[in-house]
């Protein structure tokens, strides 16, 4: 952090011990000056800024008088000579140490910190002060050093400081309304930040444990301290969340324990697993947390707080559940996603699509209070998009410990996370509502679905059977093979007489994609006209062997949008797949059947006419016949053979032997020709010629298909459009524009049209 910005929160943070002369700071506001003590000390030293406060927090929090205290002081027996930070004194006369303050800066390492721990006991060891305090301002360490083993340091951890007049600490620092300890504390977006990472560095401990695993535990601990502030508790009632002075043995961890079973009891599908840490790892994660007010730090503050530290860290560890911040904006400002709106992302990684989906319908919310609907921040306010927060907003992840951190995600979002599970999000739908017990689960029943699907990944027959339950599960056939071959297709009866066809062959592939098997997924889950927004590989739009895939969106969507991001979009995140995100609406199966019909109509009709598919089976025999009698010399063989048969036959002497022996010679002749380069090239050119003339006409019948069906199938507008800058280059850095923003105001104002039912919305 920049110098400006630091002491610019230090002068925020310390305005009364400023303006009440405990420091001061210089005319070119480089020193810090502690008044009483007539010391001045450079802030350029990043130890400074936390010195300063902690100096300022023994006096204005702890109740000592800055005559008990002193900076720099010398701590004796110490070669050479070395000088404590802070040290209070039980006199004015600062004879008998009582407490030595160990200050480290913001930015400091788990390492460095527990190296202050034991840099702390040995000064207080030597100046024999009964206390000690490690701080980092962002951690706090809080000993009792007399009476205690020189080794010692979880047992002789206490809550906190003794305040002036006290003899022993207090309990617990932290209290419902700060009755007789202190209230939780709102803090600002970086420092949050720095919590988060500096928590999770410590349960990492440098590899003693993988990042996924001590980031899956952080979360869960995130989770208790959230659900510790929303329990219930009188004035001056202490937090759960924290160290006690009277803890012993496992106290701590029976507290976290006991918080988390409760979260578990309400989402039994993500909390699965047990909090597995140590009591002194609890207890320095529960150190860094414990002080903060989670619930009413600012929602937009904590929320990027979590999402800049989850996202460092997705981008190493779990890139693919990661999509960038400019193109979820863009997807779901492009949407009339609304309060009344059922919403779901079938892969919702770390919740970046729900979040976007929430914040719309709380803008929304806060719209109307300025509309004179309701008062801001009323019962009636949080009622609105709370509502859809726990009843319209839905989740799938396949990763129990990546849902886990989606649910975080809403959860310091204010909630949202109730309807997140963890589940393959292409297995049946039916099985995933009967295993998850979630019945908002069901088929034709969203709104809108708004998703970054996993791109790549295959899934295979022998491993997921649910892969021949997908129309896009089936091998393809082009529909002049099937004419051609006479196959026929299998349907789905969806009423009495309406049969939706399958326009593939009812035999399951080895393997597909998980990107086209969502497409199809999508669409099970969506009311009729309900929407999708999908980012998909440009491969589905433009590969010949995609056909298949873009014939069947053609007859199951309306294609609403196609707008293309540049190579790039994904590159800060491992992925430099080149991809669009793919707007459909879904057909009601009406307009489905009726596509289909239309299709197979113009297919039948083409077929039976002469100069159609007729004329193809008659050009692809007629290749047949001529490959089959050969070239001149073939030719010539077969008739001096029936030559030498006939002349044998009129002379009475065409024996069974002699039938076969010329046969025989007849065939040996032919092999040694068709071994022949001559032979070899005519068969090439001879197949090269009908296979030009029937690819031509195969392209001439599927044009006048697809003109046939565009004349009875309602034609209609779609939006395009190219993105090349969308806020960010690269390497992820800011551009300083977004032309996604433009692309969004103006496709949300053709989906307004395509609402409306105008048939060109911009004509």
């Amino acid at each position: 952090m920049a110098y400006e910005e630091n002491l610019d929160r230090f002068k925020r943070e310390n305005e009364a011990a400023l303006q009440g002369g405990i420091i001061a700071l210089d005319e070119d506001e480089k020193n810090v000056i502690y008044v009483a003590l007539n010391k001045k000390y450079r802030l350029s030293d990043p130890e400074e800024f936390v010195r300063a406060s902690a100096y300022v927090s023994l006096v204005l929090d702890y109740g000592y008088s800055q005559e008990q205290i002193d900076i720099e002081f010398t701590v004796p027996h110490r070669v050479p000579n070395i000088h404590s930070d802070i040290v209070v004194f039980k006199d004015k006369a600062k004879k008998t140490p009582y407490i030595v303050v160990e200050c480290k800066r913001e930015e400091a390492s788990q390492g460095e910190l527990d190296q202050a721990v034991e840099q702390g006991f040995g000064y207080a060891n030597s100046l024999k002060a009964d206390f000690m305090w490690m701080t980092s301002g962002i951690r706090n360490d809080y000993f009792k050093v007399s009476g205690f083993g020189g080794a010692e340091r979880v047992e002789n951890r206490i809550a906190d400081l003794p305040k002036e007049g006290k003899e022993e600490a207090s309990r617990a620092k932290y209290t419902k309304g700060g009755k007789d300890g202190f209230e939780l504390e709102i803090v600002e977006e970086n420092e949050l930040t720095r919590k988060f990472k500096q928590a999770h560095d410590a349960l990492w401990a440098g590899g003693k444990r993988n990042p996924s695993e001590a980031f899956d535990e952080l979360d869960k601990l995130i989770f208790c301290k959230i659900w510790d502030e929303r329990t219930n508790r009188k004035p001056g009632e202490p937090y759960d969340f924290q160290v006690f002075t009277d803890d012993k043995g496992d106290d701590l961890k029976r507290r976290i324990q006991a918080l988390y079973h409760k979260g578990r009891e309400k989402d039994p599908e993500v909390f699965k697993e047990d909090i597995r840490l140590s009591n002194s790892e609890l207890q320095t994660v529960v150190g860094y947390l414990a002080g903060t007010d989670l619930g009413k730090t600012d929602l937009d503050s904590k929320g990027r707080a979590f999402e800049t530290f989850m996202t460092g860290f997705f981008r190493g560890e779990f890139g693919q559940y990661f999509t960038p911040r400019n193109i979820v904006k863009f997807i779901v400002d492009a949407l009339p996603i609304n309060h009344d709106s059922v919403v779901i992302d079938t892969s919702c990684g770390s919740g970046g699509f729900l979040l976007h989906a929430l914040d719309k319908v709380r803008r929304e919310a806060d719209k109307m209070a300025e509309d004179g609907y309701f008062e801001l921040a009323s019962v009636q306010h949080h009622k609105h998009w709370h509502d859809f927060a726990e009843n319209n907003l839905f989740g799938i992840e396949i990763s129990e410990g990546i849902a886990r951190t989606a649910k975080m995600n809403m959860i310091i979002h204010d909630d949202g996370h109730t309807n997140v599970i963890a589940f393959d999000g292409l297995e049946s739908i039916d099985t995933m509502r009967d295993r998850t017990k979630n019945q908002g689960f069901k088929p034709n029943s969203f709104d809108y679905i708004i998703t970054n699907p996993p791109f790549g990944a295959k899934v295979k027959l022998n491993e997921k059977r649910y892969l021949e339950d997908y129309d896009l599960g089936c091998k393809d056939v082009d529909w002049i093979d099937a004419k051609l071959k006479n196959i026929t297709v299998k349907q789905k009866k969806v009423g009495e007489k309406d049969f939706i066809r399958r326009t593939l062959l009812d035999k399951a592939r080895d393997q597909q994609t998980t990107e086209v098997l969502f497409i199809e997924q999508c669409h099970r889950f969506l009311k009729p006209g309900g929407y999708m927004a999908m980012v998909i590989p440009d491969s589905i739009l433009t590969n010949s062997s995609m056909q298949y895939v873009r014939d069947w969106i053609e007859e199951h969507w309306r294609i609403v949008s196609v707008v293309s991001l540049p190579q790039f979009a994904f590159a800060a995140n491992g992925a430099g797949v080149k991809s669009s995100v793919l707007f459909l609406r879904k057909h009601d199966d009406a307009t489905t059947i009726a596509i289909q019909r239309a299709k197979e109509k113009a297919q039948d009709d083409i077929h039976a006419r002469k100069d159609g598919g007729k004329a193809l089976e008659k050009l692809i025999k007629e290749k047949a016949a001529k490959l089959k009698k050969g070239d001149a010399t073939i030719q010539q063989i077969d008739e001096e053979l029936v030559a030498k048969l006939g002349a044998l036959d009129a002379q009475g002497n065409l024996t069974t032997d002699a039938k076969r022996k010329l046969k025989a010679e007849a065939d040996k002749a032919k092999k040694a020709h068709e071994a022949t380069e001559a032979y070899q090239q005519w068969k090439a050119a001879t197949s090269e010629e009908y296979n030009e003339r029937i690819a031509t006409l195969r392209e001439t019948l599927n044009d006048e298909f697809l003109a046939e069906v565009k004349a009875k199938v309602n034609d209609y507008e779609i939006f395009m459009a190219i993105a090349e800058d969308i806020g960010y280059d690269a390497t992820g850095r800011p551009t300083g524009a977004n032309e996604l923003d433009t692309v969004s105001r103006e496709l949300s104002r053709f989906i307004q049209h395509v609402e409306s039912g105008v048939p060109r919305p911009f004509a």
